[in-house]
């Protein structure tokens, strides 16, 4: 791995946590920009570097350096109701970098993206249906439907900004 794969996928985890810092409180889980960062960072770095940046960012907060939503750190917070979206990062970076990789173009990268925005909610909401009892219902009532239309207009920015990211800079 060169030095500059390390710097971006390093340079993508830090904005993760300063976009998780960008809070909105609504009800148990927060409107934050880590999911704009997280599906930029598969949208411009590709599968494997948006991957390993948003592995480091979960792995900062695992060990309890507060990178996670108001400023919280720590294994108890991925136990906790908003973790499975958290862990769900790595995961949905891989996807939106891999289907753009595949694909390429701007259809790729919306298709990737809302397949990684399927990911964080599918994770989430099973581990917010976990904590409030085996309540799915509730969990997609709180967890999932309120945050749609957002989470699409965060797609659609990532979209353009790493369209023309990846036009600007020559990351290969």
């Amino acid at each position: 791995m060169r030095a500059r794969d390390v710097a971006f996928a390093g340079l993508f985890a830090a904005l993760t946590a300063v976009g998780a810092q960008i809070s909105i409180p609504v009800g148990p889980v927060p409107v934050t920009l880590q999911v704009f960062l997280v599906l930029l960072s598969g949208l411009v770095l590709g599968a494997r570097l948006g991957f390993l940046s948003q592995l480091v960012y979960v792995l900062m907060g695992a060990v309890g350096i507060p990178v996670f939503a108001n400023f919280h750190g720590g294994f108890a917070v991925l136990y906790g109701p908003t973790g499975g979206y958290i862990v769900a990062f790595p995961i949905a970076a891989f996807l939106a970098g891999y289907i753009t990789e595949k694909s390429g173009g701007k259809t790729g990268m919306i298709v990737g993206s809302l397949a990684g925005v399927g990911v964080i909610y599918l994770l989430g909401w099973l581990r917010l249906g976990l904590f409030l009892a085996g309540d799915f219902h509730k969990a997609f009532l709180l967890g999932v439907l309120p945050f749609i239309p957002v989470d699409v207009i965060k797609a659609a920015l990532a979209v353009l900004i790493a369209d023309r990211v990846r036009k600007a800079i020559d990351l290969g």
